[in-house]
């Protein structure tokens, strides 16, 4: 069958047509892949982390001890875990450890951590114990420089002034420590004032959260790490429950970066993801391993 010059002209632009889109998606694959390529440079500080499981909040066993207060962590220590912990900023501009934005689950008070002084705060117990929401500077006098300690940034209030100041106070600590947060603006803060803190971005898959209250585009982004090309976080903090995110999958395993593990509850889920992370935040349960490695 002889092809008339209409068919062969046909014939050439169908295939002209299919090369173009074949090197715009070339391109994009490749501007994805940069878009979510981490800091791997500090890969050798990680020892620490990886060498002991990390207690999320503390190793606290609410209400008896409750979560982020002093005996957690004193129990922590003295079980030679790591420690996870939350910082957020009061009126007053005094540094306090909780997590939660509002004081109601803790506290018993429909109220804002950050829309109170600490003064109010220390009127208050942890779910009707006799514990109070502790000072960041009390819980750093119960650590040691030898146990780990992951800080969160919430994103509550002034969250830059709060990263300032979290900053400042762990000038001069002996201890090894990183500084996350699921906020970019706080990583990119570290990023491009404090670079020699070891920075981690908190993440999961916020696209399958019915409940989340981002704009779809924040979610994307922050849920399919793009916003990596912007913090270059040292490590990927992710939730171990969405670990089939292809791009946490393309960060592990082909980038082989550092990935922390949250929150493990069980057993069975942490043997499960040991072949996807090198560091495990932990709770509701004692790890059966005395240590990682």
């Amino acid at each position: 069958m002889i092809k008339t010059s209409c068919q062969k002209e046909v014939f050439v632009y169908n295939k002209s047509m299919i090369i173009t889109l074949l090197k715009i998606f070339i391109v994009l694959i490749v501007l994805y892949l940069v878009a979510i390529y981490p800091d791997t440079s500090r890969k050798n500080d990680f020892g620490p982390f990886e060498k002991k499981y990390i207690a999320h909040r503390g190793l606290f066993d609410n209400p008896t001890v409750p979560e982020n207060s002093l005996p957690a962590f004193w129990k922590a220590v003295e079980n030679d875990y790591g420690i996870e912990l939350d910082v957020q900023m009061t009126t007053d501009d005094q540094l306090v450890v909780f997590h939660d934005a509002s004081l109601l689950r803790m506290c018993g008070v429909d109220k804002k951590l950050v829309d109170c002084s600490y003064e109010e705060l220390s009127q208050l117990r942890l779910l009707n114990s006799d514990e109070k929401i502790p000072l960041f500077s009390e819980v750093l006098k119960v650590l040691k420089p030898d146990i780990p300690l992951v800080i969160e940034i919430k994103s509550e209030g002034r969250y830059i002034e709060t990263t300032q100041k979290t900053v400042e106070m762990m000038k001069g600590y002996e201890g090894i420590y990183s500084m996350q947060s699921f906020s970019p603006w706080i990583i990119r803060y570290l990023r491009m004032n404090e670079p020699q803190i070891i920075r981690g971005q908190l993440s999961y898959d916020c696209v399958r959260d019915k409940n989340s209250k981002l704009p779809v585009i924040l979610e994307v982004l922050g849920a399919y790490l793009m916003f990596n090309i912007y913090t270059k976080p040292h490590y990927i903090a992710y939730d171990f429950k969405t670990s089939d995110n292809l791009s946490f999958q393309i960060v592990s395993r082909l980038f082989n970066a550092e990935c922390f593990a949250w929150t493990v509850e069980s057993e069975e889920d942490l043997q499960k993801i040991k072949h996807l992370y090198r560091c495990f935040i932990f709770d509701s349960f004692i790890p059966k391993d005395r240590y990682p490695k």
